[in-house]
C-alpha cells in the first residue's frame, strides 16, 4: 500500500500576489488545465504567479520543502502528467514591450505569440512564432523554436538576447551570450531543465506581410503532389519555407467548409520575397495533381494562422516528430506506404512533412542546444486520444510510421514536438550525446536536487 503524500505547508508562501490551491479547492481544476487534453495534471498544490516576484517565492518554497516543480502557460505541450509537487501558472505574466527603434520585444512568461503580434504589427514587425500563435512564447522557444519562417531566418530561439530565468533555489538571474552562458546556452534548445523563465527578449523583424496559406488536393492525389513536393524542395531558395501534410479532418463544426470531414493532401507554403516570385515558384506544386482548394495571398504577417489552419480548441493529443536527412523516393513510398490513401482506416489526424534547411541548418550566432541543423525536413504525426482503443491504434499508427522512415532519418528529435518523454534512452534522442552531457552538467549546476523533473527534463 502507498502511503500518502504529505500536505505541504503553504504558510511561506503567502507572500504570493496570485492564487494559491489545492486540490478541490475552486478554480483549482482551470489552473491545472492545459491545451493538450490528454495530460491530467494533479499537483499538491498549483500558484497563479503574477510577477518574477511571486516565481521566486515558489521556487524558494520548493527548494527548502524538497518539492519538485512544474511551469505551465498554456499548456500546447503538455505531454507529460504533473503528479504531486507544485506547479506554477504564469498565464497572468501577459507583459510585452515593443522597442521599435531597437526592433525588440521584451516578453513575459506567460504571454501568446498572438500577445507579440498584435503588439508588433502596427510598428511594422513580426515575431518567428510557429505555426499556431494561440502558442507560448517561452516554453516554445526554450525548445528552441521551430517558426513557420524557418528556413528564411532560423530558430526563435536564434534571435534571443537575453532571459530572465529564476534557478531553482530561488535566485534571480539576467543571462546572454556573456552573462552566464552556460545557463544561456542550457535555455536555448534545453527546454525546462535549468530554470523558470519569466521574461526573454529577442529580435524582431521588419516583415509586415508575407505571401502564405494552403494549396489542397484530395488525399487520393497524395503520390504526385509528395513526389512533386519532395523535388521541389530541393531547389527552391530559403525564401520559400513550406510543408507537406495528410490530413484526415472529423466532420466537426470548428472546420470549416469544404474541408470539413475530408482527406486532404496539402502543401502549406510562406514566401517573405517578392509575392510575385513566390506565385511563379508554384506553378509546379498547383501543376502536381488537382487542386480542389487554394487559399494562399499575400496578407498581414499577423493573419499567419491561416497558413496551417490549427486547431484553437482544447483537445487531447498525441504528438511526435522525426528528423529527415533526406527524402528520397524509396522515403516517399515508405512513408505513403504507412500513412497514404490505400491505408484503411488510418487513426491519425495529421502527418506531415516539413522542410528544414537554409537558415535552419547555419551556425547560430550564440551556441545553443539546438541539436536539428543537420536536417533537412521533420516529419511530424498527431493523433487525438478520444477513447483507449483509438489510443492503442494511434500508438501502433505513429511507432509503425516512424519506423519505417528511420532509415533516412539521424537518429534524433525536437523536444518540442518529441511527444510523451519516455525512458532516459527515449529523452536522450532530443539531442546529440555531446549536448546531452553538457546539459547534465548545467542540470548538475543550476538544479542539483533535480526539483524541475517533470516533462522532457534530464536528470
Amino acid at each position: 500500500m502507498t502511503a500518502p503524500h504529505p500536505t505541504p505547508d503553504l504558510f511561506a508562501l503567502s507572500e504570493i500576489q496570485g492564487p494559491v490551491l489545492r486540490p478541490g479547492a475552486p478554480g483549482y481544476a482551470d489552473e491545472v488545465t492545459g491545451f493538450n487534453l490528454a495530460a491530467l495534471h494533479t499537483p499538491d498544490v498549483v500558484i497563479g504567479a503574477t510577477s518574477p516576484h511571486d516565481i521566486v517565492t515558489a521556487l524558494r518554497w520548493a527548494s527548502a520543502t524538497h518539492t519538485p516543480v512544474a511551469v505551465q502557460a498554456t499548456g500546447h505541450g503538455a505531454n507529460y502528467p504533473i503528479d504531486h509537487g507544485l506547479l506554477i501558472n504564469t498565464t497572468r505574466m501577459t507583459d510585452v514591450t515593443i522597442t521599435p527603434e531597437t526592433r525588440t520585444a521584451k516578453i513575459s512568461a506567460g504571454a501568446k505569440w498572438r500577445h507579440v503580434l498584435d503588439a508588433a504589427a502596427p510598428h511594422g514587425l513580426a515575431a518567428l512564432t510557429g505555426s499556431s500563435t494561440d502558442a507560448g512564447v517561452i516554453g516554445y522557444t526554450l525548445g528552441g523554436g521551430l517558426p513557420v519562417l524557418g528556413r528564411t531566418y532560423g530558430y526563435a530561439s536564434d534571435l534571443v538576447h537575453s532571459f530572465q530565468v529564476v534557478t531553482p533555489d530561488g535566485i534571480l538571474h539576467e543571462t546572454d551570450a556573456t552573462q552566464e552562458p552556460d545557463l544561456f546556452w542550457a535555455l536555448k534548445g534545453g527546454k525546462g531543465n535549468v530554470g523558470i523563465v519569466t521574461s526573454l527578449t529577442c529580435d524582431l523583424l521588419p516583415l509586415p506581410t508575407i505571401l502564405g496559406g494552403g494549396i489542397y488536393c484530395a488525399g487520393e492525389d497524395a503520390e504526385p503532389l509528395l513526389t512533386t513536393w519532395a523535388e521541389w524542395t530541393r531547389h527552391v531558395p530559403e525564401e520559400m519555407c513550406s510543408a507537406f501534410t495528410l490530413l484526415r479532418l472529423p466532420p466537426i463544426p470548428q472546420i470549416p467548409e469544404p474541408l470539413r470531414g475530408g482527406f486532404w493532401a496539402r502543401v502549406a507554403v510562406a514566401w517573405t520575397a517578392d509575392p510575385a516570385e513566390g506565385e511563379a515558384l508554384l506553378a509546379t506544386i498547383r501543376d502536381a495533381a488537382p487542386v480542389v482548394v487554394d487559399t494562399v495571398e499575400e496578407m498581414p504577417y499577423a493573419a499567419m494562422d491561416r497558413i496551417y489552419m490549427e486547431p484553437q480548441d482544447p483537445l487531447p493529443a498525441r504528438e511526435s516528430c522525426s528528423l529527415i536527412r533526406e527524402l528520397p523516393p524509396e522515403a516517399v513510398r515508405a512513408f505513403l506506404s504507412h500513412a497514404g490513401p490505400q491505408v484503411t482506416d488510418f487513426p491519425l489526424l495529421m502527418v506531415g512533412l516539413r522542410h528544414m534547411g537554409g537558415a535552419l541548418s547555419r551556425p547560430p550566432r550564440a551556441e545553443d542546444a539546438i541539436c536539428a541543423r543537420d536536417a533537412n525536413y521533420l516529419m511530424e504525426a498527431v493523433g487525438v486520444l478520444a477513447a483507449p482503443p483509438a489510443a492503442e491504434a494511434i500508438e501502433q499508427a505513429t511507432t509503425s510510421l516512424h519506423h519505417a522512415m528511420s532509415p533516412y532519418g539521424t537518429g534524433h528529435t525536437m523536444v518540442n514536438i518529441h511527444g510523451t518523454p519516455g525512458n532516459a534512452e527515449d529523452r536522450a534522442r532530443a539531442w546529440t550525446p555531446e549536448v546531452l552531457t553538457r546539459l547534465r552538467q548545467a542540470k548538475k549546476t543550476y538544479d542539483p536536487n533535480n526539483l524541475l523533473r517533470y516533462g522532457h527534463t534530464v536528470a
